[in-house]
């Protein structure tokens, strides 16, 4: 049997009652346009939206037969950074375009064993756990960013 087409985000607060099927993501999953994802309960749907987008836990595709699929964030590797100063630290991190989450009192990273060096190096603290990765959106919307220019008029400058 075919998977049932899914063409309707809805964003978490835009959908209500229960739903018919969760589908477990993890973050780089979570950022499709177009793609089969299968739900727990074995059924699958296949995800054909007009653009890319990052879907968040909570958020829910709509079948095109009205069936909502209720999207969770699964648990994967990643490392929580403290440290005596962590606004230094999230710099470093976000200097190297790495997607972080920003918590009160600590940073969340996908583990990279390089950038776990790195911070280790500048002073920080770090602990390896298992949970969901929500990284902070662009500055510029709803979710990540596809790219960035920092240039007028759409010119790229270099890092350096």
């Amino acid at each position: 049997m075919f998977p049932l087409p899914a063409r309707t985000l809805l964003r978490q607060g835009q959908w209500q009652g229960p739903a018919q099927a969760r589908a477990v993501l993890d973050y780089d999953d979570r950022f499709l346009r177009r793609k089969r994802i299968d739900c727990q309960d074995g059924s699958s749907v296949l995800v054909d939206l007009p653009e890319t987008v990052s879907l968040e836990a909570g958020d829910a595709l709509r079948t095109d037969d009205g069936r909502l699929i209720e999207i969770i964030a699964a648990q994967e590797p990643v490392v929580q950074v403290t440290g005596p100063n962590l606004a230094r630290l999230a710099w470093h991190i976000g200097n190297r375009h790495t997607p972080c989450q920003v918590m009160a009192d600590h940073l969340v990273i996908r583990r990279d064993p390089v950038l776990e060096t790195m911070l280790v190096q500048l002073g920080a603290t770090l602990r390896p756990v298992l949970a969901p990765f929500r990284p902070e959106g662009g500055a510029y919307g709803h979710g990540r960013t596809l790219g960035h220019d920092h240039g007028p008029h759409g010119f790229p400058h270099a890092h350096g």
